[in-house]
């Protein structure tokens, strides 16, 4: 299985950290930007595969037409839902 590796790196000063989740990531750069006032950038250099995988099932920003239709994560539209 792949694992999730995400570094947060501030602009302003420096703060350089590597995440194992990207919540933790997030907490992270939130932290930071919220006590410092500083601009955090983070790079998502890997995630692990099941959610490598919901991205790409997802499709591009959730077009319907670019998702995985066999995806469990991908709702029905409405009307097969409403019967």
């Amino acid at each position: 299985m792949d694992e999730t590796r995400v570094t947060v790196r501030c602009r302003d000063c420096s703060l350089a950290a590597t995440h194992d989740a990207l919540r933790d990531a997030r907490v992270a750069l939130n932290d930071h930007e919220s006590t410092t006032g500083h601009a955090v950038d983070w790079i998502i250099e890997s995630l692990d595969s099941g959610v490598s995988q919901a991205g790409a099932d997802a499709g591009v920003c959730g077009r319907p037409e670019r998702a995985n239709e066999d995806s469990p994560l991908v709702r029905p539209p409405a009307s097969e839902t409403d019967s």
